[in-house]
């Protein structure tokens, strides 16, 4: 089957970012919008390290790494422990800073299912039921995320090969499908912790996430 086609996107604005993190933690980042993104959602890229220079500046460079990250409000923003994305987002952009590379940010929220049917899959879990039993349990599939739009934003920024910084096998799979060249996959760390646990070990075991999670504490 030959590979889907990617509609081109194209940048619709670049400026320079400061981030700061509550432990003290600073990096320049430049983030891009975008034009022509097949869902409709305003998704953004940061470039950091090597790639936190404008577009039009920049000679030959080695392969980024990337890091496509689904927004997390109550993880990312709130500090929540029921999940590790904040962790995993802070460890990201230090990573990608040192390496030179692309944070893609993606309005993904509760694996696609958005904010409020996240918390009601919360509500679920503490009935027993693990994350992917409770998006079904809602009606939505385990998980509905697409890659397409990272595809997009990737090649809107010149990018086609990547090492892809991820423990999720989906996101290697989909961005292949749709003609990124994933030349490596390097793994996040593992952000365990008493209120994770079980979550974790449920994206080890039944996600194929590469996490070092004992099956104990699923």
């Amino acid at each position: 089957m030959p590979p889907p086609s990617v509609p081109t996107a194209t940048i619709r604005t670049q400026v320079p970012l400061p981030l700061g993190f509550g432990d003290g933690y600073t990096a320049t980042a430049r983030v891009f919008s975008f034009d022509g993104l097949v869902d409709g959602y305003e998704h953004l890229a940061f470039g950091l390290g090597d790639r936190a220079l404008p577009l039009s500046s920049s000679g030959p460079r080695p392969v980024p790494l990337v890091r496509p990250h689904s927004e997390c409000l109550t993880g990312d923003v709130f500090g929540s422990r029921r999940c590790d994305c904040g962790a995993q987002l802070r460890e990201a952009v230090e990573r990608i800073a040192d390496s030179g590379g692309y944070l893609l940010y993606l309005r993904q929220e509760g694996r696609g299912i958005g904010l409020y049917a996240k918390l009601d899959a919360y509500a679920l879990q503490d009935t027993g039921l693990d994350t992917y039993e409770a998006n079904l349990a809602l009606g939505h599939q385990e998980d509905e995320r697409s890659y397409l739009v990272a595809a997009q934003m990737l090649k809107a920024l010149g990018v086609t090969d990547i090492a892809l910084l991820s423990n999720n096998p989906d996101k290697d799979r989909q961005l292949r499908r749709f003609g990124i060249a994933v030349t490596s996959c390097v793994p996040t760390g593992v952000h365990l912790s008493p209120a994770n646990a079980r979550y974790l070990a449920t994206k080890a075991q039944r996600g194929s996430h590469t996490l070092d999670v004992p099956l104990s504490a699923g």
